[in-house]
């Protein structure tokens, strides 16, 4: 991770921030002088997180989507920058989709994220930064994906919507959608062989995401880069999406 200090003085929120992608957008905005707020279910990932990261770092352990959650993010100073990179995946055909798996998604991926930015921004600092985590398919359709897709085009929707929002007041609202990367949540579905090489045949750069390089598209729509982007998808994709 490269140590920088453009986010010095700034307090980020990161939900999901125990593994995978989530751990690496905490660890490189403490990298980035950031002071950070590492949100995820409590858990022994969540607590060695505390290791990797500078003494600036507070860990809150809870479940996201509960009024428990909300009540600890309105005893926190305003935020300057919020991450929500809440997000699950079960891959099923349409007509396999029962009504568990229907509605566990849509409380993850779209209302704990509109509940946690909605706590957020009532009280965010000027000039503040909300960063949705979303994905390709986003932008995209896939089989197996309905569900899947479906909240993550409400999620590009909403950052959209909140864009134009919160602009009068300096927020800038936008989403980093990343390709496949190899986390816990991925690497069942990309140890079939057969959907592995799909993936890399729909990529033209021809490899995988690495959680770092969607941590580091994050840290510039946190930054100065940032400073005239909003409503914007960065999409990190290998060009999956320009095809």
């Amino acid at each position: 991770m490269t140590a920088g200090t453009e986010l010095e003085g700034r307090t980020c929120l990161v939900t999901g921030a125990s593994r995978g992608i989530g751990r690496a957008i905490a660890r490189l905005l403490d990298a980035s002088g950031g002071s950070v707020i590492a949100a995820a279910r409590p858990s022994e990932a969540l607590n060695s997180l505390a290791q990797e990261m500078s003494k600036r770092t507070i860990l809150l352990g809870a479940d996201a989507t509960s009024d428990g959650f909300l009540e600890k993010l309105d005893a926190l100073p305003p935020l300057d920058i919020l991450v929500n990179n809440l997000g699950t995946n079960v891959p099923r055909l349409m007509e396999e989709v029962d009504d568990a798996v229907l509605d566990s998604m849509i409380d993850l991926n779209i209302r704990a994220t509109y509940r946690i930015s909605r706590a957020v921004v009532r009280r965010m600092n000027p000039e503040g930064r909300v960063i949705n985590i979303t994905s390709q398919m986003g932008h995209v359709g896939s089989a197996r994906r309905t569900v899947y897709c479906m909240t993550k085009h409400a999620i590009e929707g909403l950052t959209k919507a909140m864009a134009i929002e919160l602009a009068p007041r300096g927020i800038k609202v936008n989403s980093v959608a990343p390709t496949f990367v190899e986390t816990e949540l991925t690497k069942p579905m990309l140890a079939d062989p057969d959907f592995a090489a799909f993936v890399k045949r729909m990529i033209p750069l021809g490899q995988l995401a690495d959680v770092e390089d969607v941590a580091r598209a994050v840290v510039f729509l946190a930054g100065p880069g940032g400073r005239m982007i909003t409503g914007q998808s960065l999409i990190v994709d290998g060009g999956w999406t320009a095809q």
